[in-house]
């Protein structure tokens, strides 16, 4: 079988043919193009994940630290609340010599009035206390308006 085409039917088929194989090759350079962009979006996918597991880290970490940092806190104002419930009295020789809001700054105080500079220790509670006339310097803490919800500390050098 023998088909005659015209010259206008076959530059038209051929004009189709062109057109085809430039559609054909426009979609494998659009195909390409989007595998180059799934294979970006994939490993921009990967990153944002790792990213997002280390600020899941971070954020317990924070959240750790935030539940140490309130238990520090809690901590510090039951002590100072303790430290503000009581005084500490400097005697000399059983005599009262001076009131301090620490320890430490009574004992200041009677190493600028002459006590040794070392020496210092503390009383055990319950302990019998030696005569005042037998330690030159005493630090006794005493509780401000109430009972003590402690037996007092002392210290002599």
């Amino acid at each position: 079988m023998i088909r005659v085409v015209s010259t206008h039917t076959l530059t038209a088929l051929h004009t189709a043919r062109t057109e085809a194989e430039q559609q054909q090759h426009r979609a494998a350079e659009s195909a390409h193009r989007a595998e180059a962009a799934l294979a970006e979006l994939r490993c921009e996918a990967a990153r944002l994940e790792g990213e997002l597991s280390a600020l899941r880290a971070q954020s317990l970490l924070d959240t750790e630290d935030r539940q140490a940092l309130r238990t520090l806190l809690r901590v510090t104002r039951k002590q100072t609340a303790a430290l503000s419930e009581r005084v500490f009295v400097l005697f000399h020789r059983g005599a009262f010599h001076s009131v301090h809001p620490s320890q430490e700054s009574a004992e200041v105080a009677a190493e600028a009035e002459g006590a040794p500079r070392s020496g210092w220790t503390a009383h055990t509670p319950g302990a019998a206390l030696p005569p005042a006339s037998e330690v030159a310097w005493r630090v006794q803490a005493l509780p401000l308006g109430g009972i003590a919800r402690r037996m007092p500390e002392t210290a002599a050098p």
